[in-house]
């Protein structure tokens, strides 16, 4: 089968097609993969930047979606169901063997792109929302890089929790993709601060969802109303004064969704008991990404590096 692998941390570089044999099943759930997710972990782990390192030569991919080959029978799941999965093991080959609990059924609804690419960014963000900032239905919701996959999760997750959301853009065609999908209100990069105490009538937000970080972060801590919460998401490093926090009784959390999904393997059920339902029912939507062929594997990464793509980006892999 075909897979991309990395041959040396050197970015995207360092990324060939090759043919490997194909993964045996040992009880796992054995799917052949239609698409793979590309996310900023992949970028990350292509240079050894990612809290785990993969041994060269390595598989990148943390999600995908396909067809079952076959599954043990005690896990409701059937050969020819379309699902979306995620492993730690790789994802960018054609063929995978995934552990049942990592597994997600797809509704019909939804494209093997776009399911290829939603668990990472939606699950992460839920469990910013729900575990991390404890939300509650009304609130509202502060999103940095709203244009971007992370932040298009964000708005959409959080419309389906019943929380308003004020999605942050840099450029006029960011705007139209954070109002396309979901955002109550759009405001601009520059000035953010001044526009969220405007729309807010000098309370704050209660949430923020903060990809970004960086010299903004300063001003999003201002943006926060009385106990409200920051949460930090990938490895922005932002600087935080703590005589902040105490001012207004605010707080700074970090949501490392993959580190909390490891030390407890079943969460991701859960998180897919309340998700799954919104998906079926079309609350929550999934937006098309944008596809690049798995010949292209290393444009995708540059494209990302480069924030060259609104939405997320995913890999054809057949």
């Amino acid at each position: 089968m075909r897979a991309v692998r990395l041959i040396e941390y050197n970015g995207p570089d360092a990324v060939e097609i090759v043919d490997i044999d194909e993964p045996l099943c040992d009880g796992n759930v054995l799917v052949d993969l239609h698409a793979a997710g590309v996310g900023f972990p992949d970028l990350l782990l292509s240079r050894a930047g990612y809290q785990v390192v993969r041994p060269l030569p390595a598989l990148l991919g943390m999600e995908g979606s396909g067809v079952v080959r076959s599954a043990p029978g005690c896990h409701g799941l059937r050969p020819g169901q379309r699902v979306a999965v995620f492993s730690d093991a790789g994802t960018w080959q054609q063929t995978v063997a995934i552990d049942p609990q990592s597994v997600f059924p797809l509704p019909d609804t939804v494209s093997f792109a776009a399911g290829a690419g939603f668990l990472l960014n939606y699950l992460t963000v839920h469990f910013a929302l729900d575990e991390r900032a404890r939300y509650r239905p009304g609130e509202t919701v502060l999103v940095h890089g709203a244009a971007r996959g992370i932040g298009v999760a964000a708005l959409q997750v959080a419309s389906a929790l019943g929380l308003h959301t004020i999605a942050v853009v840099s450029t006029d065609a960011k705007a139209e993709v954070a109002r396309a999908n979901g955002a109550t209100f759009v405001i601009g990069a520059d000035g953010f601060k001044d526009h969220v105490l405007e729309l807010t009538q000098g309370r704050g937000v209660d949430i923020i969802l903060d990809p970004v970080g960086g010299e903004r972060f300063t001003d999003s801590l201002r943006s926060l109303a009385p106990g409200g919460r920051a949460v930090v998401l990938g490895f922005t490093a932002p600087t935080v004064k703590v005589n902040r926090l105490l001012l207004r009784n605010i707080s700074v959390v970090g949501a490392g969704w993959a580190e909390y999904m490891r030390a407890d393997p079943s969460y991701p059920a859960r998180q897919w008991a309340t998700l799954g339902p919104l998906l079926e029912n079309g609350d929550l939507t999934i937006v098309e990404p944008t596809i690049y062929p798995i010949e292209r594997a290393a444009d995708a990464l540059r494209a990302l590096d480069a924030r060259a793509a609104s939405g997320k980006i995913v890999l054809a892999l057949r």
